[in-house]
């Protein structure tokens, strides 16, 4: 009876393997569970007694799957299908192909089914899918022997699918002394805007599309319209470091009061952005604009920030912006500078 038993046990533990998938180490280890993905860099098996365990590719001599894997070859070529292995060689049986051969180490990227289809649907997404967006406010009033009140906003959006990016931005900051017969009574009133399209067109060049808007009444800046494109080039792009050189043209108008101003300009600058331990994102950009029509007048920019996350939504978000014109109106100081903190709420994954 206690042979008859352990038969059943035997045969019961033989069908389980049967249908797991099997990965087999360079070590001589083998292990046993569901191939998730893999990013030619390392492998995530889902196993029932540690939840995903992720791997070496480099450490995968050989892997077995019963259930069909979607699996890019380093030389362009994809198939799908159950994958068994042997001595460093990969058969993958298709329904329609028949067999495709190829090493462990010509593997570029393979996903279950589940995983194809959250890779799918990244690549199309629809245009209000993907956005991650962040809202900053600030607020502060005195009444007594002060009265002031001062308000920021700030907006930040982006959608990023495989080769495409859309960004949006917008800030405000408005003060005011409300003490009677304070002069000025409105101590600072800005506000900016903006829309920006990147499009990878190799693997570390991109090209772009911007439109910019700002108006600071203080400075007698109605609206300045800048529209503008060019390329760019991914200097350091990784999951902690992007590091982007950018050049192109862009048509400016000014509106000033009594006075308006239309004119070509380049567009020179670098952003870069930094993660900075799993909660804290720094983002820097320094941009340089000069006059085509006069090579002697430019205008730059300097803005650099940092958002810490707090929980999944609530983050605390510090930034710091410098505006420099060397041809502002009669009477107005060339450059402005703008510092802002406060708690930010982010939207979207």
């Amino acid at each position: 009876m206690r042979k008859i038993v352990f038969q059943c046990l035997f045969v019961c533990f033989a069908a389980v393997l049967a249908f797991a998938d099997q990965v087999s180490l360079t070590n001589g280890d083998r292990l046993s569970g569901t191939i998730v993905k893999s990013d030619g860099k390392t492998l995530v098996l889902h196993t029932d007694y540690a939840g995903d365990v992720t791997l070496k590719w480099d450490a995968v001599q050989g892997i077995q799957a019963g259930e069909p894997l979607h699996v890019e070859l380093q030389d362009g070529r994809k198939a799908v299908g159950t994958v068994s292995s042997s001595d460093d060689k990969i058969a993958i049986a298709t329904s329609t192909a028949g067999t495709v051969e190829a090493t462990v180490g010509n593997i570029k990227t393979l996903r279950n089914d589940a995983e194809e289809k959250a890779y799918e649907s990244t690549l199309h997404p629809g245009i209000l899918q993907e956005w991650k967006t962040g809202l900053n406010v600030g607020f502060a009033l005195t009444r007594g022997n002060s009265e002031t009140k001062n308000l920021s906003v700030g907006f930040l959006a982006a959608r990023q699918t495989l080769n495409d990016k859309l960004s949006a931005y917008a800030n405000s900051v408005y003060a005011s002394n409300d003490a009677a017969g304070a002069i000025p009574s409105t101590t600072a009133n800005t506000a900016g805007g903006g829309l920006r399209y990147d499009h990878d067109l190799k693997d570390n060049v991109f090209g772009f599309a911007a439109a910019d808007f700002f108006a600071d009444a203080l400075q007698s800046l109605n609206l300045r319209s800048v529209f503008g494109g060019g390329a760019g080039y991914h200097a350091i792009k990784n999951n902690n470091t992007t590091l982007d050189l950018l050049a192109g043209l862009n048509y400016t108008h000014e509106s000033y009061t009594g006075l308006t101003r239309n004119f070509a300009a380049l567009t020179l600058g670098e952003e870069l952005m930094h993660k900075l331990g799993k909660s804290t994102v720094l983002n820097e950009s320094l941009a340089f604009f000069p006059d085509l029509n006069d090579l002697g007048e430019y205008r730059g920019t300097f803005n650099f920030g940092t958002t810490t996350k707090m929980n999944t939504w609530l983050g605390w978000q510090n930034s710091f912006s410098d505006i420099y014109v060397t041809n502002p109106p009669l009477g107005k100081k060339q450059n402005d500078i703008l510092l802002t903190t406060g708690l930010s709420v982010t939207f979207g994954q």
